[in-house]
């Protein structure tokens, strides 16, 4: 079994760095408020980009330029983002699964809105997504994305037997602990890490109200400080 090193960088960012060594980087937002004062990158491989809102897509074009980065996201927003001068965009959709050779990214189903605001204009993005890694060992994390529970979830615990899984708790823009507590039932991951929540003031779920909601589950809420890395 190999070692993937987690950090987690507030709100709906997540760097993971796979045993190989390469970076992959989740919704990069490096300007929210839980964001890790000195953190800093020193590679990333690709990207991953859930869906179009400014807190998940705002950094993607400066990491994407600065790194030559790979970007995997839905059809429309890698249009966006080719506009914008990105080069190694990596389209896909919904059910569809890319290789990066230390990774496979599966896109799955999302709950949620994709406008993507673009001088001060709402375009469309798309749909918003989640994804699954499939490491090379074998082992699965699902990243649900911002996302309401929805009953497919079971299919992804089907298809898939995540053991790890990123949820949003936040409530408001996203499901709160209440939802995320049903989203743990139909995943029955063995872990399940926590994003989305504390950034803003209407963002009023925290872990522990999932936790107190799934008490007795055959699963650990496990909740990161940013910055700070764990292995899985």
């Amino acid at each position: 079994m190999t070692t993937t090193k987690i950090t987690w960088l507030g709100h709906g960012t997540v760097q993971f760095q796979f045993a190989s060594g390469e970076v992959l980087v989740l919704d990069p937002w490096l300007e929210n408020a839980k964001y890790p004062k000195g953190h800093k990158f020193d590679r990333v491989d690709a990207i991953a980009v859930s869906h179009g809102h400014f807190d998940h897509v705002h950094d993607v074009v400066p990491l994407a330029k600065k790194f030559d980065s790979k970007v995997v996201c839905i059809f429309e927003t890698s249009s966006w983002l080719e506009s914008k001068g990105v080069s190694q965009t990596i389209a896909m959709n919904k059910g569809g699964t890319v290789d990066l050779e230390f990774v496979k990214l599966t896109m799955t189903h999302a709950v949620h809105s994709c406008g993507i605001l673009d001088e001060g204009k709402i375009i469309y993005g798309g749909e918003a997504a989640g994804y699954v890694l499939t490491q090379t060992d074998s082992r699965r994390i699902y990243v649900a994305g911002d996302t309401n529970v929805f009953s497919d979830m079971a299919l992804i615990q089907e298809l898939y037997q995540p053991e790890l899984v990123f949820l949003p708790i936040g409530d408001h823009f996203t499901m709160s602990p209440y939802e995320a507590a049903k989203a743990v039932r139909l995943l029955k991951p063995k872990k399940v890490i926590p994003l989305h929540f504390g950034t803003f003031p209407v963002l009023t779920g925290r872990p522990e109200h999932l936790a107190a909601r799934i008490k007795g589950e055959p699963c650990e809420v496990w909740t990161l400080e940013p910055g700070k890395t764990v292995d899985w």
